[in-house]
């Protein structure tokens, strides 16, 4: 495959339906759709295959969060969104990120760096806005596809892409946003489903497919406490208890309401339509996005 630089192409409103019908938006969706099913009934601690290309990814992911240590707040900053000690952090992240890549991949996939590194290098935050959305977490979710599309991970690997990359993923994303305060991307506000993720929803509600939790207790304090390292879903709600005030049904009114849905499945569903129509539909979080070879939005190109 001839690998090339991406670069943006849904430009204007007008290019959307060119997306909605291109090879990488239905590759997207099935991808996200493929990896919400893989989880269905599986806590983080259930038996899965981890295999040692999850687990680099993983220490690769451990290296990125030293890096805030070297690059601390930036005390003397008055704002309340925006510490701009983050762009140090993004900056170590650019430089970075051809070796890490280099590193991570055998020698005969060395080429695809060329289109791996900017889909990684937009999956934590913008360095210019300070400010961190549901389109770089989608920025991220590209990223796993095309690896798996040079064949660095196998189907085998599903379940552990969830529940141990992009879990390590979320950590580190959390981090971030705790430690620099990052601005909200195309914040929805109370009618949002969160100011930040969307995926720990939709893959978590899956993690409780079939279990004895009704998603009632999924905004319990005492279930959070407990099963948050368990549940990604329980994972986003610990986050969004410990960054914002006041009573949740106020502060985080679509999450509330998903509680009062009797069972996981129709949680799930919802999730799963709500994500192609609020992230993969909105012209301002898809257009950011790049397109290669890899991830293709048109057909000749793929």
């Amino acid at each position: 495959m001839d690998y090339q630089k991406p670069c943006r192409r849904i430009l204007d409103p007008k290019d959307m339906p060119m997306w909605l019908r291109s090879p990488a938006h239905h590759e997207i969706v099935s991808f996200a759709e493929q990896l919400s099913s893989s989880v269905a009934g599986y806590p983080v601690s259930a038996q899965y295959e981890i295999s040692e290309n999850v687990r680099s990814i993983c220490r690769m992911l451990d290296q990125a969060e030293t890096w805030i240590a070297q690059n601390p707040p930036d005390t003397t900053s008055s704002s309340r969104f925006g510490n701009q000690s983050f762009r140090k952090w993004q900056a170590e992240l650019e430089q970075q990120v051809p070796q890490l890549l280099r590193d991570l991949l055998p020698t005969s996939s060395h080429g695809a760096i060329v289109e791996l590194a900017p889909y990684l290098t937009e999956s934590f935050g913008n360095a210019t806005r300070i400010d961190y959305g549901s389109g770089h977490e989608l920025s991220f979710l590209v990223w796993l596809l095309c690896l798996c599309k040079i064949g660095y991970f196998a189907p085998s690997d599903s379940t552990a892409l969830v529940l141990v990359v992009f879990r390590r993923y979320l950590t580190l994303c959390q981090q971030l946003q705790r430690m620099y305060m990052l601005e909200p991307a195309g914040s929805h506000g109370v009618w949002g489903l969160d100011d930040y993720q969307f995926l720990p929803f939709y893959f978590g509600s899956a993690q409780f497919i079939g279990t004895s939790v009704p998603p009632s207790e999924s905004i319990s304090p005492t279930l959070v406490q407990a099963k948050s390292d368990e549940y990604l879903y329980l994972q986003g709600i610990r986050f969004v208890m410990e960054m914002k005030r006041g009573p949740f049904f106020e502060h985080s009114r679509q999450l509330y309401d998903i509680s009062g849905v009797p069972r996981w499945e129709k949680v799930n569903q919802g999730l799963g339509k709500m994500y192609k129509a609020e992230v993969l539909g909105k012209f301002p979080v898809v257009q950011h996005l790049q397109f290669g070879t890899l991830f293709a939005i048109s057909s000749e190109i793929n």
